[in-house]
């Protein structure tokens, strides 16, 4: 069984910052990308960032490039999402996911694990 869990979302002010974090556990997986995706309600679900097994390929939504940062940590079951000049348009849950095939890391399709969701607050 393999589990994802995210962690540090909270409430933060406009043009704040917020660094969330995802780990996988259970069943050992190998070379993998992984994502983070964000989704309020009335609205699908929306990529927000991905990162390749190595850690040398990003991709970033438009909306959040230049004020996210995705990584992966020393121990590679872990990613983090650095949040910069957060907006309120900001504000959802944001869930990370492990994609095992890796053919297209900013499609939501090809995802084959999912975390329960932290929820990110941004106040104006």
């Amino acid at each position: 069984q393999v589990q994802l869990v995210e962690s540090g979302g909270g409430l933060v002010q406009a043009g704040g910052s917020l660094r969330l974090s995802c780990a996988v556990s259970g069943r050992t997986l190998r070379s993998y990308a992984m994502g983070w995706f964000r989704q309020v309600p009335g609205k699908e679900r929306e990529f927000v960032a991905a990162i390749s097994w190595s850690g040398t390929s990003t991709a970033y939504a438009n909306s959040v490039k230049g004020r996210f940062t995705i990584s992966r940590g020393n121990v590679k079951n872990t990613v983090y999402l650095e949040m910069n000049s957060l907006k309120a348009e900001d504000t959802a849950v944001y869930y990370c996911a492990v994609d095992l095939v890796a053919a297209d890391i900013v499609t939501i399709t090809g995802y084959d694990y999912w975390g329960q969701g932290t929820q990110v607050t941004v106040s104006s």
